[in-house]
């Protein structure tokens, strides 16, 4: 079906042809029609438009308001203040609009398949180390992303860019030769299930052992270092044994990933290792190009804009004076596959707001080697820090990193215990009190994180995540298993849409709050800012207890107000569910 138009752009389309029939001089103005208290739209288009053409705005703003014929849309207009116009709507206007959002699949919100293609760069845990509290974000935000512009049409491209290179791994491999079975699993029998923590206790160990030995034993230290060597040339054994790692490291993402209620698919890993065969190709361009010059040996690109305290240029330094590569080439390499390979138009990377320096850099080399132009665009989706409830830095009260899995484990609890306590009235069973407390705990998680604009830091506090009051996804979870129950409860009565009634204040407010789902859907893809939907969705649920109060469902008036009354609480169950997928939080029926 269609995209559906919403009532604002209607309202916005007759103010328009208003404009152009009483000003003809105005040419294609914009009336800049926004929501607002004192009517359900104003337009402030014609003061800028009287400034232009020497007008009294208020006498402008009456002959618009004349020009504009008798319609079924516009109910009411009123010239305010200094040229201000109010508008009010019709009723059926509202009704008609939802009817048709109603009857779409998709609530009316555009597809557009010729929107390009997005590589997202997100949740990049690295090989054989635990994933902590600050792995979180990218992971959110990026999946996030991933669903809202595949939603409004955009070809999105998963990479997960895991770290699964480097020196550590010589330290790793050479000991796992010298003590072969530390990798091996407790599992009987071949085809036994090895458990992501089972996996990720045989890394601990592993790596803590061989970082001992190598602090302490120089002669092990020598024979790690040559191993990075055997790796980097392509060693057989030395491969097959940093493959083991790999493999061992994915059980683990995988289990932490399936408890995040995320999808993540290995082939969409391409970690720093996918980009080893392009390094000395990137690097032979750059310099050819002039992009990077030699400097002390290494080979580095200079801005006017980067230096360090003492004023002197901080370079990007792309291969060091040893021949080794640093991460710039890798993500360099990166972005040629991306543009070249993948065919990419925009590359969106969700990555700590700590290293936009390096990605600013990055950015204007490969803009400067005509690998980003006006046609591929790269972009930073830079996210803040997870703070305690002290507003520091998320620790143990040992002051160690938070492991990720341990604090997806106690937001489960505290929401089960959420969840029970509703067991009996919600007529929940044991498992599906089990399943519930799951979905609420990860929802509450990741819309904690979601409902903050990203690039803010913001504080994990789990009391007031899994809280049935206030900004929290919990709420936005009971609103829509309320909707459910009440259409349960509704027996024969089915949810019909009636134009022809008068509705309440609180209808027409939460009539127009639906229309502008898919606008919202657009802002927010358009600024890679999931905060805009999340906080869409708490308007919406709080618009929800506002109709409640003012608005008896099941006991209406008469036959038609409780159809038309279940059209609403429908539709808006139906937005709630849709966002919070999109944001990938689960909706249970029963809560």
């Amino acid at each position: 079906m269609a995209s559906v138009p919403s009532l604002a752009s209607t309202v916005q389309q007759r103010l328009a042809e208003g404009l152009s029939a009483a000003l003809p001089e105005a040419g294609s103005a914009d009336p800049l029609l926004r929501r607002s208290d004192r009517a359900d739209y104003q337009a402030n288009g014609i003061l800028a438009l009287a400034k232009r053409l020497k007008g009294n705005p208020r006498e402008l703003a009456t002959q618009v308001v004349a020009a504009i014929p008798e319609n079924d849309v516009l109910k009411e207009i009123e010239v305010s203040g200094p040229g201000f116009l109010n508008i009010t709507v019709s009723d059926s206007a509202i009704i008609e609009t939802l009817a048709a959002r109603a009857a779409d699949d998709r609530l009316g919100v555009p597809f557009n398949p010729s929107a390009g293609t997005t590589v997202i760069d997100y949740a990049q845990p690295n090989v054989a180390k635990e994933m902590h509290v600050g792995h979180l974000r990218s992971a959110v935000i990026g999946a996030a992303m991933v669903e809202i512009l595949e939603f409004t049409g955009e070809k999105v491209v998963r990479r997960h860019h895991i770290g699964d290179w480097g020196t550590q791994f010589g330290m790793l491999i050479q000991y796992l030769i010298e003590h072969p079975h530390e990798l091996d699993h407790k599992a009987e029998g071949a085809d036994a299930e090895v458990s992501g923590e089972e996996a990720m206790s045989n890394l601990n160990r592993l790596y803590k052992a061989s970082r001992a030995l190598f602090d302490s034993d120089e002669e092990f230290k020598t024979r790690a270092r040559a191993r990075v060597v055997d790796l980097q040339a392509g060693d057989e054994r030395t491969l097959a044994l940093w493959q083991r790692f790999v493999d061992e490291s994915k059980i683990y993402f995988y289990s932490v990933f399936e408890k995040l209620d995320m999808d993540i698919r290995d082939p969409d890993i391409v970690g720093e290792s996918g980009y080893n065969d392009m390094l000395q190709e990137t690097c032979r361009i750059l310099e050819e190009s002039g992009v990077a010059v030699r400097s002390e040996g290494a080979l580095c690109v200079f801005f006017d804009d980067v230096k360090g305290p003492d004023g002197n240029p901080v370079p990007l330094i792309v291969q060091k004076s040893d021949g080794g590569f640093g991460y710039a080439a890798t993500d360099l390499s990166a972005i040629r596959d991306r543009v070249q390979g993948l065919k990419a138009s925009t590359l969106l990377y969700v990555v700590d707001a700590r290293q936009s320096l390096h990605f600013k850099m990055v950015f204007e080399t490969a803009r400067r080697a005509g690998w980003l132009n006006d046609e591929v665009k790269a972009f930073q989706l830079a996210f803040g820090t997870v703070l305690g409830k002290d507003g520091k830095p998320f620790k143990t009260r040992e002051g160690e990193t938070v492991r990720l899995v341990d604090l997806l484990d106690e937001a489960i609890d505290r929401a089960t215990a959420v969840v029970e306590e509703k067991k009996e009235k919600a007529g929940l069973s044991d498992a599906e009190v089990a399943e519930n407390g799951r979905y609420v705990g990860i929802g509450a998680v990741k819309y904690a994180d979601l409902s903050t604009s990203a690039v803010r830091d913001y504080k994990f506090d789990l009391d007031q995540m899994v809280s049935l009051n206030g900004d929290t996804s919990v709420y936005l979870q009971y609103a829509y298993a309320r909707i459910r129950s009440i259409l349960r409860k509704a027996g024969d009565a089915k949810p019909v849409a009636h134009p022809e009634l008068e509705l309440a204040p609180a209808e027409r407010a939460m009539g127009l709050h639906l229309d502008q789902f898919g606008a919202t859907l657009a802002e927010t893809a358009e600024e890679y800012a999931p905060h805009k939907l999340a906080a869409y969705l708490f308007q919406l649920a709080t618009q929800l207890t506002s109709f409640y109060d003012q608005c008896p469902v099941l006991k209406a008036d008469t036959e038609e107000q409780k159809e038309n009354r279940l059209f609403l609480i429908e539709l808006t169950a139906r937005t709630l569910h849709q966002g919070m997928a999109l944001l990938g939080i689960r909706t249970p029926e029963r809560l």
